[in-house]
């Protein structure tokens, strides 16, 4: 990602309140956020929308933020291939805010959306290698080796399409109400 610039948390809290950006799930954001952050999952990040929602505050940085920094990462990039140069990524994201002592608000507690992956990828390579022991049906192997092969491209490309699927299942949906942003 050339080109996005970034910031410690704690250099961004002394500049007082900004426009930040968070790109976490709901549920994500919900369950704890830096203080004057708003929420923008990056799935459905619009950039022209989302600008055009600032009312001419374009000149004015804007600032992303997520769990650990990747995924505002992927945000601001996609916000500079827009044309938007003026794009922040907050450096270890919610989680160096947190650790650095700064303010945040915290709702409820959620499962993240790593451990759903892992626990889904865990079961899907547990079911397909025991069914193909059970059934001595060598086809059932095919299932943990889809899995693993999914699980290393998804290291090496840095984009995971089952916690994509993950992040849009129901219960990792924030019902209307139950999120102030």
């Amino acid at each position: 990602m050339s080109g996005v610039k970034t910031i410690h948390p704690a250099q961004l809290a002394e500049q007082g309140r900004v426009d930040l950006v968070d790109v976490r799930t709901p549920v994500e954001f919900r369950e704890v956020r830096a203080e004057n952050a708003r929420n923008v999952p990056l799935d459905a990040l619009d950039p022209h929308s989302l600008m055009k929602e600032r009312n001419g505050s374009a000149d004015e940085p804007l600032y992303v933020i997520c769990k650990s920094g990747n995924r505002a990462g992927k945000a601001c990039q996609k916000l500079i291939d827009a044309g938007y140069a003026n794009v922040v990524n907050v450096e270890g994201g919610t989680q160096a805010w947190v650790d650095a002592g700064l303010p945040v608000v915290r709702g409820k507690k959620a499962m993240s959306l790593e451990r759903q992956v892992r626990i889904a990828a865990g079961f899907l390579v547990f079911a397909g290698a025991a069914t193909a022991l059970v059934t001595g049906n060598v086809y059932f192997a095919g299932i943990p080796a889809f899995v693993g092969a999914g699980l290393m491209f998804a290291g090496i490309t840095d984009t995971c399409a089952m916690g994509m699927m993950i992040a849009r299942m129901p219960w990792n949906k924030v019902g209307k109400g139950s999120c102030s942003v």
